[in-house]
């Protein structure tokens, strides 16, 4: 009788402790892996004139998530990968409080040839993982994986994505006098297609809005009826996974750090309108734009360049464990500052602990 209860009893143990490692690994780890983040500069900015101080903007910035669709994911691996990014993200948005957060393309992984049930459904199971409260606005940014190449894309396929998540391929968001510009690159080919030519002349307009407003005499004839914005160079948000595209690049040679790309793979030429936008439609931008900050995705690895020695880049790796072991998120305090926010610490600590297991139990077998 006693030898039975002392087996139950070490089934119990068995069970708790198991209980308690899958808690750990599952929930709780995501808390000390945030907790090593935090929001880069002080708690405000100078003014305008260097004065009285002005409050500064505190943004979360991810990309290519790529929640799996009914075609190429298989359930558990849908189930693994999407608990995953929900509780780092839920854990990041109480943690860290931020007042808006950017996704930067590449939502879907499917969404180039989703049906409409297949839309739905994983519209659906985003809008559950990214939930957020209403004092944090959440802005997301077209990537090829949402709407297809620039071969693939169609009216469709754009306006379902713009309906559903309140956006358009070109536009500027403005928060606490940040000014905030979303693109649609997939659109930026340049070769006169509907959807790219809508893109430009948008973006050629925003452009002549911004001039507009820093201009000391746009009370003139030619900027009156133009829509006013304030007074400060934009920060540009573009998409772009094996499809979302950075501004032109060779590789990622000069490419370092923790999340960036494998030495391996740093040195792999990038394509045109592929890997990255065109030379052409990168200094188009940069001409028109002048940007402060340029943040894009695509490539699912960190790498900050600086463009003509005065634009500074930086890629965003991907938020989802499918594409790397170490996934990240940007932390910007704009208009001051940007700092990497890396949660390999999850990805150590999980090997680490699989590590003593199998010390465990080589010890018991001996």
């Amino acid at each position: 009788m006693s030898r039975l209860c002392g087996r139950w009893v070490f089934i119990a143990l068995l069970c708790g402790c198991v209980g308690c490692v899958f808690i750990f690994c599952e929930y709780l780890i995501y808390y000390p892996a945030v907790l090593r983040c935090a929001w880069p500069g002080a708690a405000s900015g100078p003014g305008a004139d260097g004065g009285a101080a002005a409050p500064l903007l505190r943004a979360l910035v991810l990309s290519d998530t790529h929640l799996l669709g009914a075609v190429r994911g298989h359930w558990f691996d849908k189930l693994r990968r999407e608990w995953q990014m929900e509780r780092a993200f839920q854990t990041a948005l109480w943690l860290l409080k931020p007042e808006v957060v950017f996704i930067l393309g590449d939502i879907f992984d499917e969404g180039k040839w989703s049906s409409p049930k297949d839309w739905e459904d994983d519209v659906r199971r985003f809008l559950q993982m990214f939930r957020h409260p209403s004092d944090t606005e959440l802005v997301v940014v077209v990537g090829n994986h949402d709407v297809g190449f620039h071969y693939e894309m169609n009216w469709f396929k754009l306006q379902r994505f713009e309906k559903v998540f309140n956006v358009t391929s070109a536009r500027i968001v403005t928060k606490k006098g940040v000014n905030f510009l979303l693109v649609n690159s997939v659109a930026l080919h340049g070769d006169g297609c509907s959807i790219c030519q809508s893109v430009e002349n948008e973006l050629f307009k925003l452009s002549y809005a911004l001039n507009c407003s820093v201009q000391a005499n746009s009370k003139r004839d030619r900027c009156r009826d133009v829509h006013k914005f304030p007074p400060s160079r934009p920060i540009i948000l573009q998409p772009l996974s094996t499809q979302h595209y950075p501004l032109y690049r060779v590789s990622d040679a000069e490419c370092t750090g923790e999340d960036a790309a494998p030495p391996e793979e740093r040195h792999q030429v990038f394509k045109e309108q592929y890997d990255v936008l065109s030379q052409t439609a990168s200094q188009k931008l940069l001409w028109w734009f002048k940007p402060r900050l340029i943040l894009s995705g695509h490539t699912h690895s960190a790498c900050q360049v600086l463009h003509g020695d005065k634009f500074p880049e930086i890629s965003v790796p991907s938020f989802s464990w499918r594409n790397r072991n170490n996934p990240s998120f940007i932390l910007v305090t704009a208009p001051c500052c940007c700092s990497s926010c890396l949660l390999i610490y999850i990805y150590i600590l999980r090997k680490l602990l699989v590590r003593e297991g199998k010390v465990s139990k080589n010890i018991s077998n001996k």
